[in-house]
């Protein structure tokens, strides 16, 4: 690639890409636009580092984006169950049947959704959760501008089954799935569809699995001691250093047990660790604790340290003890066992804990040593 093409509002529609699911020349026409402009350099480098492609279509732009293991958070937040995620696929061949701008009663589709629903039970719209998970799908389908509402409001669906909204297909309900080396019905997991992405990239799959890592994962870490992907980060650091701080504003870093793109200063439209929940100012605490109590003989070869579930809450109640007096008030008058629950949540999320299944300890990871926190001098002066 001739890297003079690839300049700064390159590297800013490539972020772009990545972040979102597609860009939509009626909502974002100066994106669209921008990407549109820069489109060789986009295909050359996402196909050649990746192996991914970039749809450049007259109404829309979409990078697809396979990762190397399908993780929780891929998922769509909004669903809270299996059953939204078959009623949104119905809500989908639904509107395969229907002409692009075509109007449709929501109790057509309900209906419809009923006959093409596969579970073992049928759909009752009399069920209150059922009428739920349809009204999550259908908003998902309107935020991504699958469908659009003309009329009505799809939330008083919940308490009345008869309620009606009027909806209009658009022209991007043909494009959401993207196509697949096969049939959809010749694969049983999610698995075998990922596993299958590689038949076509004969060449070059080996970095373009530890770009997939880099770019998808908060982490990447070194799971054996004949780890090849995280071989290839240690043996290529500095190649793949230069090459993402030239086309990203991400910085790599390596470590022995786990690499990690971070950024230098924040930019809101990424995803980061920390974010801005209070939670996180308490993680950040906990992290520090850890670091300065924790001895290095605890630790593992793999920078884990495992304890029961019982030692974390007694270090979580430890933390509160040393920064509580600086915490809001929610997390000051709770019981350090639920606050050890929300911190859970937030490092699964982040990939920073992990249970181990055999024994049901509670392992943490190398990277949450990374990021500490502490209050400012002038702060605890005023405390004290």
């Amino acid at each position: 690639m001739d890297q003079n093409h690839f300049d700064e509002q390159t590297q800013e529609a490539l972020g772009q890409l990545f972040e979102q699911f597609w860009i939509l020349r009626s909502k974002e026409p100066k994106a669209y636009q921008r990407i549109r402009e820069r489109e060789k350099a986009l295909k050359r480098y996402v196909s050649d580092k990746f192996g991914f492609d970039l749809i450049v279509h007259q109404h829309f732009i979409k990078l697809e984006k396979l990762p190397v293991e399908a993780k929780k958070w891929m998922g769509i937040q909004e669903f809270s169950s299996p059953l939204d995620y078959s009623i949104f696929c119905c809500g989908l061949a639904f509107c395969e049947r229907r002409s692009i701008d075509e109007q449709f009663l929501l109790s057509d589709m309900t209906e419809d959704i009923q006959d093409l629903y596969p579970g073992e039970f049928p759909l009752d719209w009399t069920n209150y959760q059922h009428r739920k998970s349809l009204v999550r799908a259908l908003n998902k389908m309107v935020e991504l501008s699958l469908i659009k509402t003309v009329d009505g409001d799809i939330e008083l669906f919940k308490n009345h089954e008869d309620h009606e909204v009027l909806y209009e297909v658009t022209v991007y309900s043909r494009y959401f799935m993207r196509t697949y080396p096969d049939e959809l019905f010749h694969y049983e997991t999610k698995e075998e569809i990922l596993t299958s992405e590689w038949n076509r990239h004969h060449t070059d799959e080996r970095r373009k699995r530890v770009y997939r890592k880099l770019m998808f994962s908060p982490v990447v870490y070194r799971e054996s001691e004949e780890d090849s992907d995280f071989a290839y980060i240690r043996n290529y650091r500095n190649r793949l250093q230069d090459d993402l701080e030239f086309h990203t504003p991400f910085t790599l870093e390596v470590f022995k047990n786990a690499a990690f793109l971070v950024l230098n200063e924040r930019k809101q439209k990424y995803t980061l660790f920390p974010d801005q929940k209070t939670i996180m100012s308490i993680a950040l605490h906990f992290q520090a604790y850890v670091r300065e109590n924790v001895t290095e003989t605890s630790i593992n070869s793999f920078g884990e340290y495992k304890l029961t579930n019982a030692e974390y809450i007694q270090l979580v109640e430890k933390v509160k003890e040393k920064y509580g007096h600086g915490w809001s008030k929610k997390y000051r008058e709770m019981d350090p066992k639920a606050i050890a629950q929300d911190l859970w949540q937030v490092y699964k999320e982040w990939e920073m804990m992990d249970r181990e299944k055999d024994t049901d300890l509670l392992i943490m990871k190398p990277a949450m040593a990374r990021l500490t926190g502490s209050y400012p001098a002038d702060f605890e002066m005023e405390v004290e």
